[in-house]
């Protein structure tokens, strides 16, 4: 028994090195290319990083290109010992920062590549090119970097930067290493995986020099890289363009959609600043000089700065209350100068058409206290509890206190006063219209934001419905929209009640508080506000939308510390309105008065 396990042990040993012998007389006589690739000392795997897709405009212009750039790879243990004061003459670069860098380099991987110097242009490469084949263990990483026709809309394209350690932790696909580049914030993030593309690889031979002797394996396991899809986006670039240079030397905003589509044609936030300083190796340099700018570059300010709508909430008062049955068209209150409300001069009394052409504070108080307190319960506290749910209900179907969905990241949803909230503030029971009065114009516990301030013209504009607000006009060839941008969302107040509302709006524009806004052949509609800030000028503020009939185009326009919303913000919307509509401008001394100012300094 013993002799045969003998045997059999002898047996599996002399199999066991039989196939040893047998795969080691295929590699190093039978196989060439395991021949070849001795020959030649390694095998690299070459990233072929794709294209990312362009960016276009509506009409399709240009917004954002791709230009070639290079990374210098290191491979630490292919590095061998070399002139390094000459290698830092050729790469411009200090003994310490190359010491720094091949340090990094060895902490990540010893084996692995890892950028050594990140987005030589073109010029730096042709210079070096020749030279690197005498430093073995350094390769050329071919990218490409953003570029920018026309520096403007920042804010909403975002940018492309490394991702951080963080991000990689959290990718659930896989698809991203270290050095690799992604998009950040607007919508560089938001569509980063339609814009990215698919990265490829080839695997090439290399001498113990580092020079490339072909393709391993005739190219038989290289993999091409796919491209990323374009993006045509809904912004008119020549209305950016224009927006921008009137908000020269302003704080706010300026958010300009179709009220068809819900198409934004225009998203401008100022103080802004060139995309193209974000596009370079200066990243963190630039980077670090506008967080610490004071007036705020990079916060997005159509989509998270909260303001108190004013007056231009007027509007949606009127529209509840009409829907409610506590006014009419007919309806008219006296404007009675006194607390709680101040008034400027009109006449008086007004009915509902009056009170938005001259914008009575004391009219939407008697509006609102309608509203709020319809004798529901036999208590004061109870009747404006539920007074105040079903007047919520209505604002948050304006689209109000809550996020539209914009295909943007950092979108805020503002805020509309709920029950919950007086009740932390005040106690349960201890709250009743005569504490939250403030509402009826717009201020105290509300807050929206720009984009909001859009999207309710173009409710109004469209009586009584809207589409989410929007940048994406398709994507890739088939020009693919996402279908939740194509869904009507309806306010809760009937399409009958708008049309006084709109008529008022033309008279506050052709005789009223708005006549800064008026252009000669175009009916626009548009209410003006002056936003209230405790902590110094009142904000200027003004929404609109035109032609009167079939429009075209809805605006919001927030100026901040500018004073009444009829001094700056209704002329920049009417020649931001102008410019959409007749592609001209027929008041060059009103421009010139918005370009020119520094309302700010």
């Amino acid at each position: 028994m013993f002799e045969n396990r003998k045997y059999i042990i002898i047996f599996v040993f002399s199999l066991v090195c039989f196939v040893f012998i047998a795969r080691l007389f295929s590699i190093q006589v039978l196989d060439e290319n395991y021949k070849l690739a001795a020959q030649n000392n390694a095998i690299h795997k070459v990233v072929d990083y794709p294209y990312r897709g362009v960016i276009y405009d509506r009409t399709g212009k240009l917004i954002v290109a791709n230009d070639p750039v290079f990374d210098l790879m290191v491979v630490p243990k292919e590095v061998k010992e070399f002139d390094t004061l000459g290698f830092c003459d050729l790469l411009q670069i200090k003994r310490e920062d190359f010491d720094k860098k091949i340090l990094e380099a060895r902490g990540y991987s010893y084996v692995k590549p890892s950028t050594f110097m990140k987005q030589l242009n073109l010029i730096d490469f042709a210079r070096i090119q020749d030279k690197l084949i005498n430093y073995r263990g350094f390769y050329v990483q071919a990218r490409t970097l953003r570029s920018y026709p026309q520096p403007v809309m920042a804010n909403a394209l975002g940018y492309i930067a490394e991702i951080s350690k963080s991000q990689l932790e959290k990718q659930t696909d896989g698809y991203y290493r270290q050095g690799d580049y992604i998009g950040k914030n607007g919508l560089e993030a938001y569509y980063e995986k339609e814009l990215r593309g698919k990265r490829g690889s080839r695997f090439v031979m290399v001498n113990v020099r580092g020079i490339e002797k072909g393709s391993y394996k005739d190219g038989e396991l290289d993999t091409m890289s796919i491209a990323g899809m374009d993006f045509t986006s809904t912004v008119d670039v020549d209305l950016q363009i224009y927006g921008e240079k009137l908000m020269r030397g302003k704080i706010g905003s300026v958010v300009a959609i179709e009220p068809s589509t819900g198409e934004i044609l225009s998203i401008i936030s100022a103080p802004t600043y060139d995309p193209s300083l974000l596009a370079g190796r200066q990243f963190s340099t630039y980077f670090d000089t506008l967080q610490k700018d004071t007036t705020k570059p990079l916060f997005n300010r159509p989509l998270m700065a909260m303001y108190p709508p004013g007056s231009i909430f007027k509007m949606v008062q009127a529209l509840i209350g009409l829907q409610e049955g506590v006014i009419s068209p007919s309806t008219s209150f006296p404007c009675l100068k006194k607390q709680p409300f101040n008034c400027h001069n009109h006449v008086s009394p007004l009915d509902l058409f009056g009170s938005i052409q001259h914008s009575c504070n004391p009219y939407y108080y008697q509006v609102f206290k309608r509203i709020m307190l319809q004798d529901e319960s036999t208590s004061a506290y109870k009747d404006a509890e539920l007074g105040l749910q079903k007047w919520r209900d209505y604002v948050l179907s304006f689209g109000l206190g809550q996020k539209l969905g914009v295909d943007l990241p950092n979108e805020k949803g503002g805020i509309v006063a709920s029950k919950n909230l007086y009740d932390k503030v005040y106690g349960e029971g201890r709250w009743k219209f005569s504490t939250i009065y403030s509402l009826a114009i717009g201020q105290g516990e509300i807050g929206v934001v720009p984009l909001q301030m859009a999207n309710l013209a173009a409710i109004i504009a469209n009586k009584g419905y809207y589409y989410t607000p929007h940048l994406v006009k398709g994507i890739g060839e088939t020009m693919y929209k996402p279908e939740e941008f194509m869904v009507k969302h309806y306010a809760k107040v009937d399409s009958q009640h708008y049309q006084v509302v709109i008529d008022a709006m033309q008279e506050v524009v052709d005789r009223g508080t708005g006549a800064s806004a008026r252009i000669k052949g175009i009916e626009v509609c548009g209410k003006t506000g002056t936003a209230q800030n405790p902590q110094g000028e009142d904000h200027s503020v003004f929404i609109a939308f035109a032609p009167k009939h079939n429009p075209k185009i809805a605006i919001s326009v927030y100026v901040e510390n500018a004073g009444w919303g009829g001094s700056w913000a209704a002329p920049i919307a009417s020649l931001m309105i102008e410019k959409y509509l007749t592609d001209s401008i027929s008041r060059p001394q009103l421009e010139k008065r918005m370009v020119d100012a520094d309302v700010y300094k």
